[in-house]
């Protein structure tokens, strides 16, 4: 057999921790085993995006774009990725081209190599803006899809082979240098992602990269298959980041890959020591933040509703504000239910959040009765373009006095936003002139503004 050794990226300072840990991980806990982990072998770490931005600023009151630069120093051999949400960055609604420019040169100047880059709808053309960007400053772009379905196995009348097939080739296209099947959910099978990466490379010649979460149970299987079909990379967790919500562990495939064609000689003992060091530091600093409400490892109840493990804890949360904790699984039953009214969109930030408060919405006040505003937004098409037709008559009912008007849009997004920097950098006048704080504002007006007035003793 060739020798071909999989590319593992590790996910541990970045969705170990969102998916496990409410993404609470400090940059000072980091840099203790950074060193350790840049030799361990890693083709790449995950170190940034997702909801690592907005957590920094809302929560640890740490600065972003120091702890790359932070990291980066310790790391000098691995490259670094981040998760990029196309045209959303790392926000929750599509940003002017301005912000969107600013955005991925300044990541690329902190030290981002490798930008991973999805959109929620699986609507391409929110890639455009971010992938001539990234083009620009010379970086890696690895253009993702976001992995669903309808039916309990790949296929159905939507997320077919034809469907990722298609979008994998405009990707690629568009100037992607690989592609990541991206399965937030965890709800790819074994055989399916066989066939599905099999698929990929008989029609792309750029490399294929296969995410999947542990919360099924099937990860581990699905990745061994992918890698069997010609995967080129996988995503792994250290251990005591890894399984349920999270990714499988990368010490396991460090030992099932040995002495295969595949063998990514990842240092397993390097790997060990900074394992110990992530035991030490749950107990007391994460572990309040982990789900503790049942034993099992795996949740098979995801691939009947395909709610991500953090869409579970934000319905849970809403539902608490309500006092209606004891209607969840009503919750569960209505989600796939208005998933169809919007024209089944992936279960992805930002989408399972407005399916989310949406699906709450209507159990608690009835289908319908009460409209978010992102749903407005999302039926005028402000998210971009969903995957099937939506229900008619819930779309007119969710436009009907909408302040944009009842007819869609059917453009790129951001084609109708005018450039955002400008009015940011006017509101940060006086506070600061730095291009960071300008996007972190520029990103999150209101908890942002929070975090720069207190970072430049502003407040009051």
């Amino acid at each position: 057999m060739e020798i071909k050794p999989v590319r593992v990226t590790d996910l541990t300072l970045r969705d170990g921790h969102q998916s496990l840990f409410a993404t609470r991980m400090r940059t000072e806990d980091m840099l203790p085993i950074a060193e350790k982990m840049d030799s361990v072998g890693f083709y790449s770490m995950e170190v940034w995006g997702g909801a690592t931005f907005d957590v920094m600023t809302r929560f640890l009151d740490e600065d972003p774009w120091e702890r790359v630069r932070a990291l980066k120093e310790k790391m000098p051999n691995t490259k670094f990725q981040m998760l990029l949400r196309g045209q959303n960055l790392v926000g929750y609604r599509n940003y002017a081209d301005d912000v969107v420019d600013a955005f991925v040169e300044k990541s690329c100047e902190v030290g981002i190599d490798i930008f991973r880059v999805f959109d929620a709808l699986n609507d391409e053309r929110n890639f455009t803006a971010a992938f001539r960007a990234i083009k620009r400053c010379g970086r890696h772009i690895q253009g993702a899809i976001s992995y669903s379905l309808t039916e309990e196995r790949l296929g159905g009348p939507i997320f077919n082979i034809g469907y990722y097939l298609d979008k994998a080739r405009k990707i690629e296209d568009m100037g992607a240098d690989s592609l990541c099947i991206k399965d937030m959910a965890g709800i790819i099978s074994p055989y399916d992602a066989y066939e599905l990466v099999s698929r990929l490379k008989e029609v792309l010649s750029t490399p294929v990269h296969l995410h999947t979460h542990y919360t099924s149970g099937m990860a581990s299987m699905s990745l061994l298959k992918a890698i069997e079909a010609g995967a080129d990379g996988i995503d792994t967790c250290l251990a005591p980041f890894a399984y349920r919500s999270s990714h499988s562990p990368s010490e396991a495939f460090a030992v099932a890959l040995k002495d295969t064609p595949y063998d990514p000689k990842l240092d397993l003992g390097k790997m060990s020591e900074v394992d110990d060091y992530l035991e030490e530091i749950i107990p007391p600093k994460l572990r309040s933040f982990s789900d503790r409400t049942h034993y099992a490892v795996i949740d098979i109840g995801v691939l009947i509703h395909q709610i991500p493990g953090g869409m579970i804890s934000n319905l849970v949360s809403q539902l608490n504000k309500a006092r209606a904790l004891d209607r969840l699984e009503e919750v569960y039953e209505e989600v796939p239910r208005t998933r169809r009214d919007m024209g089944f969109p992936p279960l992805v930030t930002p989408t399972s959040q407005i399916v989310g408060v949406q699906a709450v919405f209507n159990v608690i006040a009835g289908r319908y009765k009460m409209i978010s505003n992102e749903v407005k937004d999302y039926f005028y098409g402000l998210y971009g373009r969903p995957p099937a037709p939506v229900n008619e008559e819930v779309k007119a009912k969710a436009l009907k006095g909408y302040h944009r008007g009842a007819t869609p849009i059917d453009v790129r997004p951001a084609d109708i936003l005018e450039p955002e920097l400008p009015a940011a950098r006017e509101a940060l006048k006086g506070i600061s002139e730095d291009m960071g704080d300008i996007l972190i504002y520029a990103l999150y007006p209101v908890t942002g503004l929070e975090f720069l007035k207190k970072k430049y003793g502003k407040q009051g």
